[in-house]
């Protein structure tokens, strides 16, 4: 059944992980889904739905902004407006920078950082102009509080929350919201090899590197975040007055990000005095 003046979204990334088990949440729920993946059939296949009054599959390049733009103006033709954008679609990187190739390191920018900024910019004019609208964009609690082997990645999502933080100044205006989800482990295939580019280190050394990929590696399929809870987690924020701009996810980003909190602040009064001297004297 499709609820009255359901809202809208527009999600990338939807054929697996999080993407796929929300798309099937939202329409379970009665909301309007225009959805994207690299092959539609699958992604169809996947969502297990073939209502196309509440379900839009689209076979979108998420490197071309031709593609995304495509995909907008099919979700517009189709259903008439976007409430909601849910930018999803991403992956990891682990290894040294000097064993990344830049091909690779190009590649996960054109992902995890481009395509948010592209989605963004093509579904910006729709909302203005509907004077409503909310931006939930993918970071990570890596994105903040970064570990050995992740720096890649983690500079990738960093990128991603300061976009959100500026953007939600740049829109507010126009009765726009954005939040930078930041999420510790979940169990979404992150860490599998299909989704994870992974070098392994050849070089002596990096001991902190190398042992941190084991531990986490070793973690796939146990992670501690659950998946569903944060599905309904952001259903919840789409329908909150207030969302927040940022919200980190399970207890370890928690934890992560409050230590780093303490520590940047007691280290910021630490050096209060020298970050002061370099200014102009007062008065001058």
């Amino acid at each position: 059944m499709i609820m009255k003046d359901a809202k809208v979204w527009y999600v990338t990334g939807a054929s697996q992980g999080w993407g796929l088990i929300l798309v099937k949440k939202l329409l379970a729920r009665g909301y309007r889904v225009a959805a994207t993946s690299r092959n539609a059939g699958a992604l169809q296949t996947a969502v297990g739905s073939t209502n196309t009054g509440i379900f839009l599959p689209m076979q979108v390049d998420l490197t071309s902004p031709v593609s995304i733009a495509q995909s907008v103006k099919e979700t517009m033709e189709h259903f008439g407006r976007i409430d909601v954008v849910f930018n999803n679609a991403g992956y990891g990187m682990a290894g040294t920078v000097e064993e990344s190739t830049y091909e690779d390191i190009q590649h996960i920018f054109k992902i995890n950082v481009q395509a948010t900024m592209e989605v963004v910019r093509q579904v910006l004019p729709v909302m203005r102009n509907q004077q409503e609208g909310y931006i939930i964009n993918m970071g990570s609690a890596a994105g903040f509080t970064g570990a050995p082997g992740w720096s890649i990645y983690s500079a990738s999502k960093a990128a991603v929350a300061a976009f959100s933080e500026v953007l939600s100044l740049d829109v507010k205006e126009f009765g726009i919201r954005v939040t930078v989800l930041e999420p510790s482990g979940f169990r979404t295939g992150f860490l599998s090899r299909d989704s994870l580019v992974y070098a392994e280190s050849k070089i002596d050394g990096y001991k902190a590197v190398k042992q941190t990929q084991e531990r986490y590696l070793a973690t796939d399929g146990r992670q501690a975040g659950d998946p569903v809870r944060a599905s309904d987690i952001v259903i919840e924020l789409a329908e909150s007055e207030e969302p927040p701009l940022h919200l980190f996810l399970g207890q370890d980003a928690y934890k992560r990000a409050s230590s780093k909190i303490e520590n940047m602040t007691a280290e910021i009064e630490e050096w209060k005095a020298t970050t002061i001297r370099s200014d102009f004297p007062p008065g001058s």
